[in-house]
């Protein structure tokens, strides 16, 4: 475990809901979506955690339910007295998509369909759907609103935009009402993945071990603190539409931070140097930041933990 001198946790309360909707949460077990649970728990919802395989624990889950989303009489079973679905369940890494955009569209694309036809069936109306700002592909409007043109840029976005036009669509057809969340980077909390930008530099300044760089370090990206992406679901499971409309909104920091910077805040928090090596640039965007002020206005959402040096101090590595 990375210690990180003066760390905050940032727990939920692990009281018991206090009524409130039967929520089932899809990919429970994953990094947001156990944070979701925790939260629904604390909103007073009742959360049901559905998962792929069997864990040994959902910290807040009322139930846990094992279902596959291709496997439409698992499916049926997962949705079967619930209010509300929270739709996190998919596959997310955008390099690996590359190599396997059938995988992706199945998954991503016809588990969705999969997910929609088990609900109608159920007679499960409310849905807030998890998508990515990545569907904005590299804007030279920023911060990116929700009226840019999606511009997706690998075949992961390519199948969260797909997904989408399916839950408007369910919902135009009166099937549905819906809130599909676009969410930035998100980092803080329990974090397990090494591949992600923070546990890297915690763990280079942890060991001394050179943390690898492409370029100049100059990127700059939108980080969300993993608790206020679960507050966000929380916010549209308690201000879904009227049935026949799904709405979407961005949800982010509204803050840019290069990879220097989250280099020197990590510095800064841990007291520690950070070592880097400059490998040879490849081509991204110089700039993605997310506009969530209609989330704000409209579903009185904001963020409360994305500041980059509390989202350092809460991450978790191990």
């Amino acid at each position: 475990m990375v210690e990180v001198p003066g760390r905050e946790r940032l727990d939920h309360d692990d009281h018991p809901g206090r009524g409130g909707r039967r929520v089932l949460v899809t990919g429970a077990g994953g990094y947001l979506g156990r944070e979701v649970v925790a939260a629904l728990r604390t909103a007073g919802h009742h959360p049901i955690a559905m998962v792929h395989r069997e864990v040994v624990e959902i910290p807040g889950a009322a139930e846990v339910r094992v279902a596959d989303l291709l496997d439409r009489n698992t499916l049926r079973a997962a949705v079967t007295g619930v209010d509300v679905v929270c739709h996190l369940a998919g596959l997310t890494r955008a390099r690996e998509s590359f190599a396997d955009p059938v995988g992706y569209y199945d998954v991503n694309v016809g588990g969705t369909e999969a997910l929609l036809a088990a609900m109608a069936d159920a007679g499960v109306e409310g849905l807030v759907f998890s998508s990515t700002c990545a569907v904005y592909g590299s804007p030279d409007r920023q911060p990116m609103t929700e009226d840019l043109s999606a511009d997706p840029p690998h075949p992961y976005a390519s199948s969260k935009l797909v997904a989408e036009s399916v839950v408007e669509a369910q919902a135009r057809a009166g099937a549905s009402r819906a809130i599909i969340l676009r969410l930035p980077n998100l980092a803080g909390g329990d974090d397990r993945d090494p591949t992600r930008l923070i546990p890297r530099v915690l763990a280079a300044a942890a060991t001394g071990e050179p943390l690898g760089i492409n370029g100049d370090g100059t990127a700059v990206r939108d980080y969300l603190h993993v608790a206020d992406a679960a507050t966000a679901f929380v916010t549209a499971v308690d201000n879904l539409p009227a049935p026949g409309e799904a709405l979407r909104y961005n949800i982010g920091s509204g803050r840019g931070a290069s990879i220097l910077d989250v280099v020197a805040a990590a510095e800064q928090v841990t007291g520690r140097r950070v070592p880097v090596v400059h490998n040879p640039p490849v081509p991204e965007p110089a700039v993605l930041i997310v506009d969530a002020t209609r989330a704000r206005t409209e579903l009185g959402w904001k963020p409360r933990y994305s500041e980059l040096e509390t989202i350092l101090r809460d991450t978790r590595t191990a």
